[in-house]
This record gives C-alpha cells, sequence and structure tokens, in this order.
C-alpha cells in the first residue's frame, strides 16, 4: 500500500489524472524559466537606466533563481524514481542556501544594503510564477465539467 509520499502516488487519481499532472508540470519546467527570464531582463533593463546596480541584481537574482528552482526539481525527479538519496538533496540543498546567501551578501555590500532585496525579488520570481501559474491551471481545470 502505498503511504503518503510514497512514489505509489494518490490511490484515488486515476491514470488520466497523473498523466494530465505530469504533462502539466513538464510544460510548466520548460516554460517557467524562459517567462522569469524575460520578466527579470525587461524590469532589470528600466531599473538599469536608473541604478545600473540593481538592475544588475535583478537579472542575477533571477538566474539563480531559474537554476535553483531547476536543480531542486531534477533533485526531486531523481528521489522520486529512486535515483537520488534524501541525504544528497538534504545536502545539495545546504550547497545552494549557501552560494545564494553569499550572492545576496555581495549585493549588499557591493551596493546598497536594501541591494538584496532586489536580489531576492529576482530569486524569488521563478518560483512564484510556477506557483501563480499552477494555481491558475488548477483553478480552470476544476471550473470545467468533468468529461463523461
Amino acid at each position: 500500500m502505498a503511504g503518503e509520499g510514497s512514489p505509489g502516488g494518490n490511490p484515488k487519481e486515476s491514470r488520466a489524472e497523473s498523466a494530465s499532472d505530469l504533462r502539466l508540470y513538464n510544460t510548466l519546467k520548460r516554460v517557467i524559466p524562459w517567462r522569469s527570464l524575460l520578466f527579470v531582463c525587461v524590469i532589470g533593463a528600466f531599473l538599469a537606466a536608473r541604478q545600473p546596480k540593481l538592475g544588475f541584481d535583478l537579472v542575477l537574482g533571477g538566474i539563480f533563481g531559474i537554476l535553483n528552482m531547476r536543480l531542486v526539481m531534477r533533485a526531486n525527479e531523481r528521489l522520486l524514481s529512486g535515483r537520488g538519496a534524501a541525504g544528497a538533496l538534504v545536502a545539495s540543498g545546504f550547497v545552494r542556501i549557501s552560494g545564494v546567501a553569499a550572492a545576496a551578501a555581495a549585493a549588499a555590500v557591493l551596493g546598497p544594503w536594501w541591494a538584496m532585496g532586489v536580489f531576492f525579488a529576482g530569486f524569488f520570481l521563478p518560483i512564484a510564477l510556477y506557483a501563480l501559474e499552477l494555481n491558475r491551471r488548477y483553478k480552470s481545470a476544476t471550473a470545467q465539467p468533468p468529461s463523461p
């Protein structure tokens, strides 16, 4: 019997629902990084026109955020498929957090102290866009009547 959190998934979910969720996951995994990069580049360009350092911090944070999102997704996929270890997932998380913290601290030291906030705005943008798009898609899917 598949328990909560096991690769067996929800026993009440049909194969069609699982396949649909997997297609949605793979679609968003491809689309969200590009959408995030476009967004941070456009906003970063406007910000750079006023303060170049802050525009750079936003774009750099966005790139780090995209890389982090992709690395977390890949590690979770490996863990679910049985090819990864939970310890490796935790260790890689510490390495990612350390790298992001160092980059954010550098942004604060080399510019105004609040540049760290601009960096983190870019960093969390990809995961925020992913969550918003996933929420929108699930709401539109539940609003439609089930097909016979």
